[in-house]
């Protein structure tokens, strides 16, 4: 558990999906290797979330592989990030697990979470698909949420002002420094030992 802060309660806590949940990106790349031949591609080069400015390749392209990585085919192919589906079965015995997407459909990626976890009920999974990362800010207040698992550094800052405590789940795009009071998290194991520091593991 992260020292200096306090266990999470569980029913105060929601979660991004894309890259924090789904590791969404390992499709991405393989896309691009497959239908561009971009062999070189590896996730450690998505270095930015805005793909524009980090990948030296056409901006039509990037359009089309992002398109093709959320499109519904590709969604069900997306892997958990590892750890992901336990941590979160077990959370669901707490009560509800909640959601907040900046996809514009949610469909498919529900459809996901139901496959990843065949244990939980599908009435504990609730999705909420925002159409913009700046809008889960009013939907995680209306929610009553006080902690947000993101991977977006701009979103955490965001919710930080606003009085939702955001951690900072890493990935290669948010490898910066960040703002004082954003704790980062490697793991969904090191998660795990912050919400649910009484059950071992």
């Amino acid at each position: 558990m992260i020292a200096h802060l306090k266990p999470i309660p569980p029913s105060e806590l929601a979660f991004d999906i894309d890259g924090v949940v789904a590791d969404t990106m390992t499709v991405f790349v393989r896309l691009a290797r497959e239908r561009y031949a971009l062999n070189h591609l590896t996730k450690e080069d998505l270095g930015c979330y805005n793909l524009y400015e980090c990948l030296d390749i056409d901006r039509e392209v990037i359009d089309d592989l992002i398109c093709l990585t959320l499109n519904d085919e590709n969604t069900l192919r997306i892997p958990p990030m590892s750890g992901a589906p336990d941590v979160l079965t077990e959370l669901s015995r707490s009560g509800p697990l909640r959601f907040v997407t900046a996809r514009i459909w949610p469909e498919s990626i529900i459809e996901w979470l139901h496959m990843i976890l065949p244990e939980v009920d599908s009435k504990r999974i609730r999705v909420s698909a925002t159409g913009s990362p700046e809008a889960k800010l009013n939907i995680l207040k209306n929610m009553g949420i006080r902690y947000f698992v993101e991977d977006r550094i701009e979103t955490c800052t965001l919710l930080a002002q606003q009085g939702i405590q955001p951690i900072l789940f890493d990935q290669p795009w948010n490898r910066i420094p960040v703002p004082a009071g954003i704790p980062r998290i490697e793991s969904w194991r090191q998660l795990r030992q912050w919400v649910l520091p009484g059950n071992g593991g």
